[in-house]
């Protein structure tokens, strides 16, 4: 039997950096907007969906910190640990709506560039770089979950984003080159368009239960058959809970029944030794009962 009942993650507690990487990058956005209308910069304004993107993953994930604090239920078994994902995937939904956005007004600017203020445009682009350094700063103090990795993603997108304002500035300032503003904003498109489709592949691996990137089945089957005690492997499962846990779950064909406990002690303490894996489902079974044809077994070497 194993207990479904999960002990709190001490980092969902982390949801500070949150709301001050949250405050950060939405006022900078407004900011961008206001200086993006004045000096009829696309790359500004680019820039600035962008960062209300952040904003919103950002507030998607601080929420979803917050779910996940809720225990499990007789009717949520496994907690809500899901519930960053789930922010995770609607985030990278409405990142691709502003790609799209971003791509078309660029093409339009390509065909006929207006005018752009070039000094206002290098100003924002520097105090965007300084904000965007700041707030990776910030997240850097939170967890490792699925959400906090893709803000950092999405950080390091702006940070380019205002570097990319910043050149845009530079050469019309000095060359008087309009089409820079919009070519810089199909470059800033694609910075949104690589990191959503990251976070999709991401979250989507989770909600289809697939085995989390960095570990391989067949090699975990292989390494617990080698367990002291353990006759062979079948019916094992990988797949993540959520971004703070990965679960397991199998069928262990053993000698006798009556050493199970101790076989079992071993491993649930070699799966998180060497996997991390705190959530092993386990099930016994005696060599004699066993029914399970050869090519689905995974036996020890």
């Amino acid at each position: 039997m194993h207990d479904h009942s999960h002990a709190l993650h001490p980092e969902v507690h982390r949801s500070r950096p949150f709301v001050y990487a949250l405050l950060l990058t939405l006022g900078f956005a407004v900011v961008e907007v206001i200086a993006g209308g004045w000096a009829n910069s696309l790359a500004l304004l680019g820039d600035a969906g962008h960062m209300v993107t952040d904003g919103i993953a950002l507030g998607l994930a601080g929420l979803a910190a917050w779910v996940a604090l809720k225990p499990a239920s007789a009717r949520h078994t496994y907690g809500f640990g899901r519930m960053e994902v789930m922010a995770a995937l609607l985030n990278t939904l409405f990142m691709l709506v502003i790609v799209a956005a971003i791509a078309v007004e660029a093409v339009l600017r390509l065909r006929h560039p207006p005018a752009v203020q070039a000094r206002v445009v290098m100003v924002i682009g520097v105090l965007g770089l300084i904000i965007n350094i700041v707030v990776y700063k910030v997240l850097q103090h939170g967890d490792n979950s699925l959400n906090v990795r893709a803000a950092l993603l999405h950080v390091l997108g702006d940070m380019l984003g205002s570097v990319a304002a910043l050149l845009t500035g530079i050469v019309i300032y000095f060359t008087g080159w309009l089409p820079i503003d919009p070519l810089l904003s199909l470059f800033i498109a694609v910075l949104i368009l690589i990191s959503s489709l990251r976070l999709l592949r991401d979250a989507g691996q989770v909600l289809l239960e697939g085995v989390p990137r960095g570990l391989d089945l067949g090699e975990i089957g292989r390494s617990m058959a080698g367990v002291e005690g353990v006759r062979s492997v079948h019916d094992l499962h990988v797949w993540s809970l959520s971004s703070h846990e990965v679960s397991l779950s199998a069928h262990i064909v053993i000698e006798e029944m009556a050493g199970w406990q101790e076989i079992l002690v071993r491993l649930r303490q070699y799966l998180h030794e060497s996997y991390g894996i705190e959530h092993a489902t386990l099930q016994p079974e005696a060599v004699v009962l066993a029914r399970v044809p050869l090519e689905s077994l995974t036996r020890r070497p």
